[in-house]
């Protein structure tokens, strides 16, 4: 509990010190904004001095100092008008840009900056309007590139803090899992040892056969749940004959309102699998797609092969998933059933994708007509 409060504190303390660091280089950055601009006005404001030394009839001494002010300005957009806005002249705008799109860019320059007054003579005006340099339109822009790179920071925390979470449940998972095999493996032991004295009694055989069926299908739960808790071993298997063997327990456990159907290559295809967990990946699929289904309808079992893909298909006619939820299904803890946990798909997500290096998904859905859930191993 602890080391959850601080790790949320450091979360919320990062995103903090992030929208502080933020707020002071938007800051500095206007006040350096502000500043060029106020450099490049003074230097329009030396631009229309030069000229209208130029354009008087009083020529002196000045004229070389003029001629360079007026030719070291290589950056600063300038259009020049006189008082009715005829154009007169223009200085770093792309000839052909101007040519098209002349008033635009007076409308343009008139909006980012005040026109400066020229009386080049008594009574006799024009009018130079400027738009930003480069720099000044780079750092325009610079607050919201700014903004873009805070934000997948940000974006890059929360799937930090997302993945440790995430493991740190599948951490919970895989130990509950582990402590769940040990304390059902003490109690099996105690059983195994009745059947046997059963047997020596000579108890109904019948009898003692279900029961050791039922303690034999605890000790196949307590090996599953074992291996989750651990790696597991894979081995070479016929991913066809243990479908086939998962369906066929389960088909004559159901009641007949549920309509079963199979269909698979009449050839072994043999994957690197857990027999065990593989078992129970359908076993868990089967199961969901009967809850969907409020034990009636139909389920429809398939496994494909295209030479590059083993693809085992689940269908039913249950009552569908939206499809905004066709990834929250695998999280730990989503479920829509009134009673249940949320760990079936979770741990089938685990045991297909981790241990198995497979894909599952669902496949397609339609609400009120069912949902198909596709299992894919690389051959």
């Amino acid at each position: 509990m602890m080391f959850s409060e601080k790790r949320n504190n450091l979360k919320w303390f990062l995103i903090f010190v992030s929208f502080l660091i933020v707020t002071l280089i938007i800051w500095n950055t206007y006040q350096f904004f502000q500043k060029v601009k106020e450099e490049e006005r003074v230097k329009m404001e030396l631009w229309a001095e030069a000229h209208k030394t130029l354009n008087s009839s009083e020529l002196n001494a000045d004229l070389p100092l003029v001629l360079e002010i007026t030719s070291k300005n290589t950056t600063i957009p300038l259009i020049l008008t006189d008082k009715d806005n005829n154009i007169i002249n223009n200085n770093n705008i792309d000839e052909e840009d101007f040519k098209e799109n002349s008033k635009r860019l007076l409308e343009k320059f008139k909006s980012q900056n005040d026109p400066i007054v020229i009386e080049y003579d008594t009574g006799k005006y024009q009018y130079l309007y400027y738009g930003n340099s480069p720099l000044l339109t780079k750092l325009t822009y610079y607050p919201f590139a700014l903004l873009l790179i805070i934000f997948l920071f940000l974006a890059l925390i929360a799937s930090y803090f997302r993945t440790n979470k995430m493991s740190a449940q599948n951490k919970l998972w895989a130990g509950m899992a582990k402590e769940t095999a040990h304390q059902i493996g003490t109690p099996l032991s105690s059983l195994l040892g009745w059947i046997e004295i059963m047997k020596a009694d000579n108890v109904d055989e019948q009898t003692v056969t279900e029961v050791e069926k039922d303690v034999n299908r605890l000790q196949t739960i307590a090996d599953r749940f074992s291996k989750i808790g651990s790696e597991p071993a894979l081995e070479k298997a016929d991913v066809v004959e243990l479908t086939k063997n998962s369906y066929e327990y389960l088909k004559s456990r159901f009641s007949n309102q549920i309509e079963f159907g199979i269909s698979t290559p009449d050839y072994p295809i043999y994957l690197m699998l857990n027999p065990v967990l593989h078992s129970w990946t359908i076993e868990n699929l089967i199961k969901n797609a009967v809850d969907a289904m409020k034990g009636k309808g139909k389920i429809y079992v398939s496994v494909e092969d295209d030479s590059t893909f083993v693809k085992i298909k689940i269908e039913d006619t249950g009552k569908g998933i939206p499809k905004s939820e066709f990834k929250k299904i695998f999280d730990p803890g989503f479920t829509t059933k009134r009673r249940g946990w949320g760990l079936g798909l979770s741990l089938t997500k685990r045991i297909v994708e981790e241990y198995h290096n497979g894909k599952i998904k669902v496949l397609e859905s339609e609400i009120g007509k069912g949902t198909t859930m596709q299992v894919s191993f690389k051959r």
